[in-house]
């Protein structure tokens, strides 16, 4: 071996074996003698714990590889790393990547430690963009000091949430999930934390159940179990819960088939509620949590005329189920018993403005 080592290819892009202190014979280097040389097999050993760590080292990793703390602190100096946390560094110069500053919290907080939080969301694909903090949770019998930029957590039951392979390490999907359930602030959070879970595929109804069932202590509890049983029915969205519900179950509608595809190969398409017997479609417009009063007003009008259409399609979004879904199951119903459902649809209670009349 020459001195060469393959260093990793860091957040702010590849690395030169310079990082690591080597003495390149094919490079002049002003800083050539500076710092002393290390053997080409730590050089690589520093490089493959770099690549693996998303160009983050410990101080106590690379002790233990056998560098002195004084070569730490001539790349420190050099500028050829950058100190990110105490005793943690990048590899590298340039911006740092947030993958890069999860591991460098998780190497601050030291053995047992994981992303968790809405980091980990990140991380497995649950959240689109990272969140502003890095939240890692701990051993709870150890303490670590408080950095900017990270928030610590304490459990008791890591080694029951850690995912078995994901790296960094990071909570089991489902534990990551119900943590943010705990965290969330309203109730149509809630619903869409656990719809999306799902609808990505991240997990499953019934391994966020078990997830739930062994927090002793679980705000929205009962939110929780009741949006894990609609999501078994083929419910995939905070609205479509609400159509379920608040319409189609408190008025008594038929129920009807939830998130078939359709269509030939290539040609796939998801209808949200179909009443096959009928003949009837009802699309949930979820895009805008609060659509405009134009766009309100155009499926209102579209709606009026569905219900004379040979094959309706009713479309629906957040305004009318949520603001009016007595209203909402009024018109479906209409629409049902003049495609030959014989059933009644019923009051949700006193107040109820059901109003069919056919």
């Amino acid at each position: 071996m020459t001195g060469r080592c393959c260093p990793p290819a860091g957040p702010a892009g590849e690395l030169s074996t310079d990082h690591f202190g080597c003495a390149r014979a094919d490079v002049p280097s002003a800083h050539a003698g500076a710092v002393p040389a290390v053997a080409a097999s730590v050089q690589c050993d520093v490089a493959a714990l770099a690549a693996k760590q998303a160009g983050v080292v410990s101080r106590k990793q690379l002790l233990a590889l056998g560098l002195s703390a004084g070569w730490i602190r001539a790349q420190i100096a050099a500028r050829r790393w950058q100190r990110l946390l105490p005793g943690v560094f990048s590899a590298f110069s340039g911006p740092v990547a947030y993958s890069t500053r999860t591991w460098a919290a998780i190497c601050y907080a030291g053995e047992g430690a994981m992303a968790s939080h809405e980091t980990a969301a990140w991380l497995a694909g649950l959240l689109d963009q990272p969140p502003p903090l890095v939240h890692v949770t701990v051993p709870a019998h150890r303490r670590v000091v408080d950095q900017p930029g990270v928030r610590f957590h304490y459990s008791r039951r890591l080694a029951e949430v850690r995912h078995p392979v994901r790296s960094p390490p990071q909570t089991r999907i489902a534990e990551t999930v119900i943590d943010l359930v705990e965290r969330a602030a309203t109730a149509d959070d809630v619903v869409a934390l656990l719809t999306r879970a799902c609808q990505r595929r991240l997990t499953t109804a019934s391994r966020l159940a078990g997830a739930a069932g062994m927090r002793s202590r679980l705000r929205w509890r009962h939110l929780c179990d009741d949006v894990l049983s609609d999501i078994v029915d083929g419910v995939q969205s905070p609205l479509e819960r609400r159509y379920y519900r608040y319409v189609e179950r408190a008025h008594g509608l038929p129920r009807g088939e939830r998130n078939r595809t359709e269509g030939s190969p290539g040609r796939r398409r998801y209808r949200d509620v179909r009443y096959r017997a009928f003949r009837t479609l009802v699309e949930l417009d979820g895009a805008a949590a609060h659509p405009s009063e134009s766009r309100d007003a155009d499926q209102a009008r579209d709606n009026d005329i569905a219900e004379d259409e040979e094959a309706p399609t009713l479309r629906y979004g957040w305004s009318a189920v949520a603001g009016g879904p007595c209203g909402v199951a009024g018109q479906v119903a209409r629409v049902l018993r003049r495609r030959g459902w014989t059933g009644q649809p019923r009051p949700c209670g006193p107040d109820c403005t059901l109003g069919v009349s056919s």
